[in-house]
C-alpha cells in the first residue's frame, strides 16, 4: 500500500536511468516511495525514469553521475542535499548501489586499465559514496548492493566482474555489522542473468545465449528487470526489517 506524504520515504539509487536501477525505481514509486537516483550521461533516459515516476504520484530527481569519479562525490553530495530539502526532507531512507559497467574477457586479456576501470566503479565507488552519504541516511534505514550471480556461477571471462562483485558482498556484511548501531540494515542482492542492455544487451539480444542461460536456469528462462526490480523495493520495506547482512540470489535458480 503506498505511503502517504506524512510518513515520506525517499531512496537514492544509482544508475538509476536504464535496466535494473530504473526498474528499482518505478517500482518504488508503486510503493510510495520517492527517489533521487543517478544517470551517468543520458538525460534522455533519466527524464523518461522521471516521468514515468510522476505518471504514478511520485517524484523522482536526477542528478549526473560518473560512479567511477569519487572526484565528483562531494559536490554529488552536496547536489543530493538540495535535492532533499526540495522533498522537504534532510535525511533520506534507502540507498541502492546499482551503477556498474561490464567486462567480460579472460584473465590472461584483462588489461591494467580494465582493472582499474571495474574497481573504480564497482568497489572503490560503492564503499567512498556509500561513506559520504552515511550522515545522510537516517538512523533504521537500509542499503543495498549490488552484486552478481556470477560470484557463484563461474563462467570463465568473468572473473574481474565477479571478483569485484565478490568484495562487494564482503562489504556488505561488514557495513551491516558497522553500521548495526545505527539500525541500517544492508544486505546484497546478486541478479542472475537477466535480459536488459547491460554488457551490450548479450542476454536480451543474442538468441543462442539467451537459450543457454533458459537451459542453465530451473524456472528455464533468463530473468527479465521486473523479475528484480519488485525485490529490491520489496526488500527495503518494512516487512523485511529483520533481513540483515544476507547475500540474496536472484536467479530464477540459475546453475543449481
Amino acid at each position: 500500500m503506498p505511503m502517504t506524504d506524512t510518513i515520506r520515504r525517499i531512496a537514492l539509487v544509482t544508475g538509476g536511468s536504464r535496466g535494473l536501477g530504473r526498474n528499482t525505481v518505478e517500482h518504488l514509486a508503486r510503493r510510495g516511495i520517492d527517489t533521487i537516483f543517478t544517470y551517468r550521461s543520458r538525460r534522455d533516459d533519466a527524464e523518461q525514469v522521471a516521468a514515468e515516476v510522476a505518471r504514478v504520484g511520485r517524484k523522482a530527481i536526477a542528478l549526473p553521475l560518473d560512479a567511477g569519479d569519487s572526484a565528483q562525490f562531494d559536490a554529488f553530495v552536496e547536489q543530493v542535499r538540495r535535492s532533499l530539502a526540495d522533498f522537504g526532507a534532510e535525511r533520506f531512507d534507502y540507498l541502492v548501489n546499482n551503477a556498474g559497467i561490464a567486462h567480460h574477457e579472460s584473465i590472461e586479456r584483462t588489461t591494467e586499465a580494465d582493472l582499474d576501470a571495474l574497481y573504480n566503479v564497482h568497489f572503490k565507488g560503492v564503499f567512498l559514496l556509500t561513506q559520504k552519504l552515511l550522515p545522510l541516511i537516517r538512523d533504521g534505514g537500509r542499503i543495498v548492493n549490488l552484486s552478481s550471480g556470477l560470484t557463484r556461477i563461474v563462467f570463465p571471462g568473468s572473473a574481474p566482474y565477479a571478483s569485484m562483485k565478490g568484495a562487494i558482498e564482503v562489504l556488505t556484511r561488514y557495513m551491516a555489522k558497522e553500521l548495526g548501531p545505527r539500525r541500517i540494515a544492508v544486505n546484497v542482492v546478486a541478479p542472475g542473468a537477466v535480459e536488459t542492455d547491460f554488457s551490450g544487451g548479450t542476454v536480451r539480444d543474442n538468441p543462442e545465449v539467451n537459450r543457454q542461460v533458459a537451459e542453465l536456469t530451473a524456472l528455464g528462462r533468463p530473468g527479465l528487470p521486473d523479475d528484480i526490480g519488485p525485490m529490491i523495493a520489496s526488500l527495503l520495506s518494512e516487512d523485511h526489517r529483520w533481513v540483515n547482512a544476507q547475500r540474496i540470489e536472484v536467479s530464477g535458480g540459475m546453475a543449481i
